[in-house]
């Protein structure tokens, strides 16, 4: 029958694992930018007490002259001065705070991407090398035999390709206003 299609047989499968896990936690680029993840949380966490102890002594003083006042009478515009003082304070904190973590974030994302831009280049180059036509990573399987491990020959290759990530990412895009019409 001209008409009819032939089918083509699948090949049988050829599978490699690699424990994504392994090569994350190993790799020269990914120590490194860990570390460098880590020292940005903990400087975030030294910001923050050292925004947290002023504020919280400030705060005890105002509620002390709260306290005094005598019942039913409204602070008056010295303390009414203090507390919105110590509020603008304390949302300045919150906002410095909250752009540090969002900063993080972006770095650690960032770090990320560039890990994975790597990877998918060098999971083919490490497949035909070794003759494999599926890769699986090593956590979505209940067993392998060491035989098909292909976790070192990526790790090496990710070390050879990848010495180094950028690990600030680039500044948030401003958001940009609606228009009017």
């Amino acid at each position: 029958m001209p008409g009819a299609a032939s089918a083509q047989a699948i090949p049988g499968a050829v599978v490699a694992v690699v424990d994504l896990e392994k090569v994350q936690s190993q790799c020269t680029a990914c120590q490194s930018a860990a570390a460098t993840l880590r020292s940005q949380v903990t400087s975030l966490q030294n910001r923050e007490k050292s925004l947290a102890a002023p504020l919280e002594t400030e705060q005890k003083a105002i509620q002390t002259a709260i306290d005094a006042l005598p019942q039913g009478k409204e602070p008056d515009a010295a303390l009414q001065a203090r507390i919105k003082a110590f509020q603008t304070k304390q949302q300045q904190g919150s906002q410095e705070l909250a752009r540090q973590q969002d900063q993080i974030r972006r770095n650690q994302a960032y770090i990320g991407q560039q890990i994975q831009a790597k990877l998918g280049p060098i999971y083919q180059q490490v497949m035909v090398k070794r003759g494999a036509n599926v890769m699986v990573e090593m956590g979505a399987t209940l067993a392998t035999a060491s035989a098909i491990d292909v976790t070192n020959d990526v790790l090496t290759a990710l070390n050879a390709q990848l010495p180094s990530v950028q690990t600030t990412a680039p500044a948030a895009p401003a958001q940009q206003k609606p228009q009017g019409r």
